[in-house]
């Protein structure tokens, strides 16, 4: 019989720019670790099987889905969640103000995934057409499918510069 290696970890991090420490048992996840440890709550949990992508979140500037990861495995890394990417001052991130200007969220679940999912597909590719949005946000399921507001919305930021 395998014994299960239950000792804690100390896992260090820099999370929307303040460096945090925690101690977490090996198989903690880092959707867990965020959302409980360091209570952040915008990244949400909806499936626990990387299905849906309501957790997605950013590390070392790569979006990913936080339910797929250990922990430990983004020791020294830096993470950034919906909460870190608004500029300071309350105005919204250009992304999320496209959202909110073209109606792109209703229950307002999926949000924060789509918007962190949205920042790489911007990145990868400053002006994507319709076709290559909705195969990028095919990771991140609506559940009250309001894809038509996201993808106008992200087609909005296509050919603005300014969504880093």
């Amino acid at each position: 019989m395998i014994e299960a290696d239950n000792t804690l970890h100390t896992v260090t991090i820099a999370i929307n720019g303040a460096r945090k420490t925690a101690a977490v048992e090996p198989r903690r996840l880092l959707v867990h670790l965020i959302r409980d440890d360091l209570g952040l709550t915008g990244t949400h949990i909806g499936c626990d099987t990387s299905q849906c992508g309501a957790c997605t979140v950013e590390i070392d500037g790569q979006a990913v889905k936080s339910c797929t990861v250990l922990a430990v495995m983004a020791d020294g890394a830096s993470i950034t969640t919906i909460e870190g990417v608004a500029p300071k001052g309350g105005a919204l991130h250009p992304i999320q103000a496209a959202f909110h200007e073209h109606h792109a969220l209703q229950c307002g679940f999926c949000t924060p995934g789509m918007i962190m999912s949205v920042r790489q597909l911007l990145r990868d590719h400053p002006s994507p057409s319709e076709s290559e949005i909705r195969h990028h946000l095919t990771g991140n399921i609506c559940r009250c499918t309001g894809y038509h507001n996201i993808v106008r919305a992200v087609e909005s930021l296509a050919t603005e510069a300014h969504h880093d």
